[in-house]
């Protein structure tokens, strides 16, 4: 038994887009975009975000995804106000600043990982006036969020309408975008709402590289290109990102993987609990973050992969379920844990 739960990057590829990507080897296809099964991805993604007339650039990494996307928001004097332990901030080696040219990231506060309204009213009003200051610029929100909470929809439209208010563009970091879906029980529709441009993520969720930058406004595209090139980020053999896309949104299997892998991370929660162990914070998607004994990561460990966040008495765990976790795998490993 592979008891893996270090990430959901760990998860492997989803076999029915290693076979969309197989079916895609045969033959000669034209490259960097204008391949058979783009035109399909644009038309879905549209679909499913009620966006009629959105563009779509794919790219192999979350990284790129949110970079990029931010580049097209803001100009190198403005600002990107995220919270502090966004992904952006924390995981990103400064990405977001190289590729906005020089933007700052402002870091704004709330629980559990989630930008709390009255906190980004503060930041902007902070940031009022003076040519001397960075100029706002846009608002990236991430969800599921780095602790594994999850914004709900009227909270998302709380923060965005302050954006609005204030002229900023917004930006949906959505690398666990599915997750955030079914936690939630809403449609991709309702969770892009208020949104200019979004990451929406497929690597982390049964892909085996691919996210795509989803632009409201099909004004954006020319540049958008511009600099997916410049980045480095267009791939020539642009057939195997666009047949994994279309695999991943045929028949709705990005949410289904998220919904299997969301149903294991809450029979974790529900067996830590259970036993009294400290969840922290409000997981309710497929990352779990846990404080135990050092003799329960011991015995855990000894069979188990997972990220310690910690060197505290009672270090913190941080536990990822994929989707291809069962439920025998999640309670061998509650099992470890109880000893």
């Amino acid at each position: 038994m592979n008891l893996n739960f270090a990430s959901d990057n760990t998860g492997p590829v989803h076999p029915a887009i290693w076979d969309a990507m197989t079916t895609a080897n045969a033959g000669a296809a034209m490259p960097y975009g204008a391949d058979p099964w783009m035109p399909g991805v644009r038309e879905r993604l549209r679909i499913l975000f009620e966006w009629p007339e959105a563009e779509v650039l794919l790219v192999p990494t979350g990284t790129a995804a949110n970079a990029l996307a931010l580049a097209g928001l803001v100009q190198p004097w403005q600002s990107v106000l995220c919270h502090r332990l966004s992904h952006i901030e924390l995981d990103e080696c400064g990405a977001p600043e190289f590729y906005t040219g020089g933007a700052k990231l402002t870091l704004v506060d709330g629980d559990d990982g989630r930008i709390a309204p009255e906190a980004l009213e503060a930041a902007l009003a902070a940031m009022e006036g003076s040519v001397h200051n960075v100029q706002k610029g846009a608002l990236s929100l991430t969800n599921v969020t780095e602790t594994g909470s999850v914004y709900a929809l009227d909270t998302l439209a709380d923060l965005t309408g302050i954006a609005r208010e204030h002229g900023l563009g917004t930006h949906l970091d959505g690398a666990r975008f599915g997750n955030a879906c079914a936690a939630l029980g809403c449609t991709a529709a309702e969770l892009v709402r208020g949104f200019d441009m979004v990451s929406f993520g497929g690597t982390k969720n049964g892909c085996m590289a691919v996210e795509a930058i989803v632009m409201r406004d099909p004004a954006r595209l020319r540049e958008m290109e511009l600099r997916r090139k410049r980045a480095a980020q267009l791939w020539s053999k642009h057939r195997y990102l666009s047949a994994q896309m279309d695999a991943y949104l045929d028949g709705d299997l990005w949410l289904d993987n998220a919904r299997t892998a969301n149903a294991a991370g809450q029979r974790l929660v529900a067996g830590l609990r259970e036993m009294g162990v400290e969840v922290v914070g409000d997981p309710t998607a497929n990352m779990v973050f846990a404080r135990m004994d050092r003799a329960a990561h011991e015995r855990a460990r000894a069979e188990a992969q997972y990220y310690l966040m910690d060197a505290a008495e009672r270090p913190l765990a941080r536990l990822v379920c994929d989707f291809t976790k069962t439920e025998a795998e999640v309670d061998r490993l509650l099992g470890l844990i109880r000893g």
